[in-house]
């Protein structure tokens, strides 16, 4: 599977981004689909991630209330809505297909880079 992420970008704090993700190939109905990110020297965390179905969703308690995941798993595809971002929110975000920990993940997207000046 691969995983393309768009939607990174420039913006000020209290503003707003989406990101999406398509995956090339429908993912395993029992797998779900996240978003991680990583600042500069910093490990990779976990944001945020959406059971198959989409009825179960879980958040990092940094971005809980202030950004939403989706899927639409028609278009093989995840999104990452981001309001009220602020400077720390700054890191490369990756599209992920596996669980809450990076041990966890089976496959990642490339990257995409969200800077949030202040």
């Amino acid at each position: 599977v691969q995983l393309q992420a768009s939607g990174g970008g420039l913006v000020q704090a209290g503003g707003s981004l989406r990101l999406s993700c398509t995956a090339s190939r429908r993912t395993f109905a029992t797998t779900g689909m996240g978003w991680f990110r990583q600042a500069p020297g910093k490990e990779r965390e976990f944001v945020a991630i959406i059971s198959w179905s989409g009825s179960i969703t879980s958040y990092a308690d940094s971005v809980k209330g202030r950004f939403t995941i989706s899927r639409d798993n028609a278009k093989n595809a995840v999104y990452l809505q981001m309001n009220s971002l602020k400077p720390e929110d700054t890191a490369v975000y990756y599209c992920s297909v596996g669980g809450t920990t990076a041990q966890d993940i089976r496959y990642w997207g490339q990257g995409t880079q969200v800077t949030v000046s202040s």
